[in-house]
């Protein structure tokens, strides 16, 4: 697979993570093979986890191809760099081709991304995942790595300003793999949720309490923080897409959504 786009991307990247004086710690990027087929199965709560979910496999000279929903495609810049980068287009309402395409992706080699959570966690917490993420790894034969992120919440996310400002810790933690067969993918699911759950809490427990004093509104309610519930996170998440279902009613009907 060709990649034009993709190295100076990271340079990219690099520069900027210089430029903002980030900080990194990553665990377990060893796991990432240097080779072969490989599902990254990251949490997701931020817009930039892309970014940062992909370098979990730097130190293995991988470049990691995410699936994404379709509305990224469909912008007129970020579409033609998602495509000349070779990630997934994701139609949330119609999903076979995405899986058939990761699979696909997985069995000629390629190290392929997914947010098993769909959307970002405005909890911080981990929501309710899909079974997705264990059934393409077992089509594909393929072993699923959990991956958490976290700092990146405090750069840019749902309900709150961007702050690109310097000095912010970004934590990545890779755990060992699983090798879902697909038997049953329900019960496979809970174990890499399960697993993912354990690695965030090792991840905020040992992230810098300089960077997240009690009451920050980046750190969960649970850990002391003041970000939602997963319960008012569910009910802000169902009063956007009420939002966004009247937005989309008003454009196929012709009518300004702003018009009183």
């Amino acid at each position: 697979m060709r990649d034009l786009t993709y190295p100076p991307v990271i340079v990219a990247a690099k520069t900027a993570f210089r430029l903002l004086g980030q900080r990194f710690t990553m665990t377990g990027t060893e796991h990432v093979p240097r080779s072969g087929g490989v599902l990254l199965a990251c949490n997701h709560i931020s817009y930039v986890d892309f970014i940062y979910g992909g370098f979990a496999a730097h130190p293995s000279r991988r470049l990691v191809r995410f699936m994404a929903k379709r509305e990224i495609f469909d912008h007129p810049v970020g579409g033609p760099v998602m495509r000349s980068m070779h990630h997934i287009e994701v139609d949330r309402g119609e999903g076979v081709a995405s899986f058939h395409t990761a699979v696909d992706y997985l069995r000629a080699g390629e190290a392929v991304g997914i947010f098993p959570e769909a959307t970002i966690s405005r909890a911080l917490e981990l929501k309710e995942f899909k079974t997705g993420a264990v059934r393409i790894a077992a089509a594909a034969g393929v072993p699923l790595l959990p991956v958490v992120l976290w700092g990146t919440q405090r750069m840019l996310t749902k309900d709150h300003p961007r702050d690109l400002s310097r000095g912010k810790t970004i934590a990545i933690r890779v755990g060992a793999p699983l090798h879902p067969t697909g038997a049953d993918p329900v019960a496979e699911t809970a174990e890499l949720k399960a697993t993912m759950a354990g690695l965030l809490d090792e991840t905020i427990r040992g992230y810098p309490a300089e960077e997240q004093p009690p009451g920050s509104w980046w750190l969960p309610a649970s850990y002391g923080g003041s970000a939602p519930t997963l319960a008012e996170a569910a009910r802000l998440d169902e009063e956007e897409k009420r939002r966004r279902a009247e937005r989309r009613r008003a454009k196929r009907d012709g009518v300004d959504p702003n018009r009183q």
